[in-house]
Formats: structure tokens, C-alpha cells, sequence
């Protein structure tokens, strides 16, 4: 039939060239690594006798749909990104090719649903790990700094994912509309999430991709497959990681509220105490509401915002090592620039050209 026939064209041909396991490790407290040190955690791939296309070992439990979807899925990023980098084909849709395994990259990453379509990839929040493929999405609940690097990728079978960058005001839109819906697992406080790609979720990912191709069909559809995708996501697994987004009030309320104070401040001088008072909390109820949410102790978070913004002043030019610690808040060049090389694994300027000569600081989700 024909849907088997598609089916059998996704197992034998990757998107490459010629065309287009949650996983969460809690390690003990210790001194951070640079993630390009983390270790690649892979589910044993399954190869099929007649084909080199490689799926992970759980992909048995597919139906012909999301297979046929998910290979349909590849093949529309790989159209609209021909070459390794990203499009925008509508606002806060972005889509990922790369055809090699990155160095570590370090970014802000916003409330999102990433979902790949091929390769994997490794994202690392405070003390965890997250591994996250073809068989399952990314969900981020707060403005979080994170780290990772994509894990596999190749010129005949690049990395190509994509990223929806999620609105609270139209999340907390649909939740209402949905009627505050229910889940039927307890709330979940860590704003970082992975959990398994359903084929309802899969399709209605795909749905926008299709309609991205044409304005007119953009205008008017991709605003009703996004609110689908939102609502999909509240009914789901993660369903209450989705929560923090709505500003609804509420302990995760004050929390996202904190972390928008420190964004905004992250270059003062800000008593943590004080912060606490403010939101209405001790500062012991605080620091531990904070960590359970972000994965980090508010310093820890101000600090990696400060060295990220560093990281980007650094790259951006016009800056020595000096002046960026200073402008993000470090008054002492020294104190920065080992913090700093704890951070990223190497002192600012060599970093700064390492990352340069690559071309490419690392695709983000």
C-alpha cells in the first residue's frame, strides 16, 4: 500500500546529501566539566539488513504513521535548509541542519518545544544531563542557560531539528480556553523536560512544517496548528512543566518572576535576601523552590547568565577580556577570567578564537 511504501523509503533513506530514550543523569555535586567532556550516552542502533538507515532500538514500537511522518519531517526541514544552518520560514518556528557533531555551545535558551527529526542531542542543566532524538521532545517551561552539543550528525545524515518558541500570553490563552486541564501525573517543577514524541504530537509538528511553505496557508494555519501543539502539550506528559509558562500566580509564578529579575539585573550587585523578601519567601524556601525550577542556586544562575553574556560580547568583537568581564559585572579581570574558564574550559580569548575558527558556536534547538 501506499503508506507502506513510504514507511519502507524512510527505513532505507535517511535525508542527507542525496536528498534531506530519555535519558537524565544526576551526578554528585562536583566541580563543572566543559560539556564537550560529557558523556555520549547512545541507545545501541538497530541496522536493517537491507538498508543503512540506523533507528534507534525502540523504534518497533513505531506505527507506520509516525514513521512516515517522522520521514516526511526530515524532509521538509532538509528543503527549506538545503545547507548546514537555519531558516525562519514563520516567526518563532526555526529550523536546524548540521551536518557535523558541534563543539559545545552555551546559550539562554527561552521557553521552547524542540522536537529532531534526525540525529540526537545532549543538553546539560546544572548537575543533569538530557538526551533527547528522533523519538522524543524537548520542552522549556523558563528563560534557562543552558549547555549541550549535538551528538550525532553527518554529512549523510545531518542533525535537523526544529524549535517553537512558545508565547506564556497564548499558552495561558489556551489553558484557559482548555479549561485549566488536568494531567494525570503530579506537577512537575523542573523547567527542563524530555519525554516520548506521541504520533498526535509528531503530526501536528509536521502540519505547521507543511504549512510554513506558503504565506497564505502560513497566515492563516500555522496560529491554529501552534495552538493545537500547546494544547497537546498540556494534555500530555508534560503537562504541568507547561504551567510555568502560563504566569497564572503561584509559587512557579514567583519563581519565573525571580528569574526575570536576575536576567534583567544580571550585571548588579543583587542580595539574594532581599530578592526572597520581595516574592514573599525565606530566603532558605527560596533558594530551594529556585534550584527545584532552574537546577541552579540564583548565584549560579546570575553567574552563567553573566558568562554567557560575556561569551557573546567576546564574539560579537570590540571587546577585550577585560572590558566584557567588566561590563557583565566582574570587577576583577582575574576572578573573571577563571570563572570563565571554568564555565566554557578554556580562558576567554583562546575560547573566543577556538569558537571562531569553528565557524560555528553550535546549532541550538
Amino acid at each position: 500500500s501506499r503508506s507502506v511504501s513510504r514507511v519502507e523509503e524512510a527505513r532505507a533513506r535517511p535525508v542527507g546529501r542525496s536528498s534531506g530514550m530519555i535519558e537524565r543523569s544526576s551526578r554528585a555535586p562536583k566541580s563543572r566539566r566543559p560539556v564537550g567532556t560529557l558523556r555520549q550516552r547512545h541507545s545501541r542502533p538497530v541496522r536493517h539488513a537491507h538498508s543503512s538507515f540506523r533507528f534507534p532500538a525502540s523504534v518497533g514500537r513505531l506505527d507506520s504513521r509516525a514513521l512516515a511522518d517522522r520521514a516526511e519531517l526530515a524532509e521538509q526541514i532538509a528543503a527549506f535548509v538545503p545547507e548546514d544552518g537555519r531558516a525562519q520560514p514563520v516567526p518563532g518556528l526555526h529550523l536546524i541542519r548540521s551536518s557535523t557533531a558541534k563543539v559545545p555551545f552555551y546559550a539562554v535558551l527561552r521557553p521552547c518545544f524542540c522536537v529532531i527529526a534526525q540525529g540526537a542531542k545532549v543538553l546539560q542543566l546544572g548537575a543533569d544531563d538530557y538526551r533527547y532524538d528522533p523519538l522524543h521532545y524537548l520542552l522549556v517551561s523558563a528563560d534557562l542557560p543552558i549547555a549541550g552539543r549535538i551528538v550525532e550528525a553527518s554529512g549523510d545524515e545531518p542533525y535537523l531539528g526544529l524549535r517553537l518558541d512558545l508565547d506564556p500570553a497564548l499558552v495561558s490563552q489556551v489553558l484557559v480556553e482548555a479549561g485549566g486541564t488536568a494531567t494525570s501525573g503530579g506537577a512537575e517543577r523542573r523547567a527542563l523536560g524530555v519525554s516520548a514524541l506521541d504520533a498526535d504530537l509528531l503530526d501536528a509538528t509536521l502540519r505547521l512544517v507543511r504549512a510554513s511553505q506558503s504565506p497564505r496557508e502560513s497566515a492563516v494555519l500555522a496560529p491554529l496548528v501552534t495552538r493545537e501543539i500547546i494544547y497537546r502539550l498540556l494534555v500530555g506528559d508534560q503537562g504541568d512543566r507547561l504551567r510555568h509558562i502560563a504566569v497564572l500566580g503561584g509559587r512557579a509564578h514567583r519563581i519565573a518572576e525571580a528569574i526575570r529579575r536576575l536576567h534583567a539585573r544580571f550585571d548588579q550587585a543583587v542580595r539574594m535576601e532581599d530578592l526572597a523578601s520581595d516574592l514573599g519567601m525565606s530566603t532558605s524556601t527560596f533558594y530551594q523552590r529556585f534550584k527545584d525550577v532552574t537546577g541552579l542556586t540564583p548565584l549560579q544562575f546570575q553567574k552563567e547568565v553573566r558568562l554567557q553574556e560575556a561569551r557573546r560580547l567576546l564574539l560579537a568583537g570590540g571587546a577585550d577580556a577585560a572590558t566584557a568581564g567588566y561590563r557583565v559585572g566582574y570587577n576583577d579581570p582575574s576572578h573573571f577570567s577563571r570563572d570563565y574558564k571554568r564555565q566554557f574550559g578554556e580562558p576567554p580569548m583562546q575560547d573566543v578564537e577556538r569558537v571562531r575558527e569553528t565557524a560555528d558556536a553550535g546549532a541550538l534547538d
